[in-house]
């Protein structure tokens, strides 16, 4: 039966459990295999989506491999150009404003828990300005409160909803003036 891996599900098809062992880790009798294997695992989680170093650092070592081989793998794939934190903060900050329209303390605090590194997550928030940062908080009031919210409760729920998608309370209460002010 020819089934393929899937690490969000954490089955494993029959012939990998048997090559693997009673244990479920990835300590082959042969460590060539084991390395093949820990390549493969890492390039299968690149095909789905980008991850960082590590997003495939963790998972490597969820599914039992060497320690040695995931530094090699991660070196490999880094070598290549196909692990890029610095590259994959960008993209993510980027996306995040543009399609969720997430402030940059929001995106910060995800890139944090994602192990990208301060300085890579300080370039990629620092790339727009402040006033572009303004635009989006103003595109998400007008989606969501067509009418400018007059009453004390409705300023509420739009500072809760700025706040929550990670815009500072400065920017959030001056995105609502503005937006009061249209």
């Amino acid at each position: 039966m020819d089934r393929s891996y899937d690490d969000r599900a954490g089955d494993e098809p029959d012939e990998v459990v048997d090559e693997l062992g009673s244990d479920g880790g990835d300590r082959l009798r042969d460590p060539e295999a084991a390395l093949q294997r820990a390549r493969d695992l890492a390039w299968r989680s690149l095909n789905r989506r980008d991850r960082t170093v590590f997003e495939v650092r963790e998972m490597l070592a969820a599914k039992g491999a060497d320690p040695a081989h995931v530094d090699q793998v991660v070196a490999e794939i880094s070598e290549l150009g196909h692990l890029d934190d610095a590259g994959y903060a960008q993209r993510f900050t980027e996306d995040r404003r543009r399609l969720d329209s997430w402030g940059n303390e929001r995106i910060g605090r995800r890139l944090r828990e994602l192990g990208v590194d301060r300085a890579h997550i300080e370039r990629a928030l620092s790339e727009p300005d402040r006033d572009g940062e303004m635009d989006r908080a103003l595109d998400l009031l007008r989606r969501r409160f067509p009418v400018p919210p007059a009453e004390d409760r409705d300023k509420s729920r739009a500072l809760g909803l700025l706040v929550r998608r990670g815009y500072e309370s400065d920017a959030a209460y001056e995105a609502l003036r503005r937006h009061a002010s249209e």
